[in-house]
């Protein structure tokens, strides 16, 4: 018996001694960060973060963002693709929050080095009607309470020195890698009910080809890659937003996550994004200069 307690206090100690070592960044931590981010120079990993941490360590570095790019225009679901989470090492989403400036029109040419670790990938944007959507529970009831589905080539930033050592906290704490993002046509909703069922039927079954400047495919995905349909990433978000007692509001815009890999962009060449099967979809296309 003395023996059992002995290893119970152990194993106690050790858990105590693990929780300890993770804490939220910083005020000087997250301020080296930001002007990183600000520099676009590879900043320290944050490292030993559990999901609190990561979730307080954002919300320090929302505040310095959101003083230089001033207003949030949105928000970003992070790690929505099982394939993506595997990459992470993490099995849940996370997000963060987008600014006024980060959203450019389609066509856009953007340095090829726009950040200290820039990547490219296929993504979709909804644009919020109604504070509803923060009660949605399916991707139904999100889609009624959306008004536009809009294409976008999101352009994350991942920012650290170590990108592959990043995991689901980390992520957060980097605000997700919200960097930049080029949207294409928006993509207006059906006002019948049996075109809005059509619709959720084709955001499920979608085939979204990711192809460089010349149309040479690089990647495809399906709409169900994300969350088994690309709407319920809006449903976790407005789930996690709550617990940290934000809410979505009509105007906002909502980042679904990726249908394709991480890819680095190179200068001189150029990306688009097909979403083959989603009615009303044109190509988002964005230049590396």
């Amino acid at each position: 018996m003395t023996s059992l307690r002995s290893l119970c206090a152990a194993v106690a100690l050790i858990t105590t001694a693990a929780a300890a070592q993770a804490e939220c960044l910083s005020d000087a931590q997250v301020s080296a960060l930001f002007e990183a981010f600000v520099a676009k120079t590879p900043a320290v990993n944050p490292e030993g973060l559990n999901e609190a941490d990561g979730a307080c360590t954002r919300a320090k570095l929302n505040a310095l963002l959101a003083k230089r790019y001033g207003a949030v225009v949105g928000y970003k679901a992070g790690l929505t693709n099982p394939a993506v989470q595997k990459r992470f090492n993490y099995d849940r989403p996370v997000w963060g929050v987008l600014y006024d400036g980060m959203l450019l029109a389609n066509g856009a040419t953007v340095e090829a080095g726009f950040g200290a670790r820039p990547l490219y990938e296929a993504d979709l944007l909804v644009r919020v009607k109604s504070e509803a959507i923060n009660q949605a529970k399916t991707p139904a009831e999100v889609l009624d309470a959306i008004d536009q589905i809009i294409p976008l080539i999101e352009l994350p930033d991942l920012v650290v020195q170590a990108p592959p050592k990043l995991n689901g906290p980390a992520i957060s704490a980097i605000n997700v890698g919200a960097r930049m993002g080029v949207m294409g046509q928006p993509i207006a909703l059906p006002p019948y009910r049996a075109e809005r069922y059509a619709m959720l039927d084709a955001l499920r079954d979608m085939v979204v080809v990711l192809s460089d400047g010349n149309g040479a495919e690089l990647a495809r995905g399906k709409g169900s890659d994300i969350l088994g349909h690309p709407l319920n990433a809006v449903v976790w978000l407005a789930e996690a937003l709550a617990k940290e007692g934000r809410a979505m509001k009509p105007g906002d815009l909502i980042s679904l996550g990726s249908f394709s890999p991480l890819l680095p962009p190179k200068a001189g060449t150029g990306a688009s994004v097909s979403y083959v099967g989603l009615p009303g979809a044109t190509p988002v296309k964005v230049t590396f200069k």
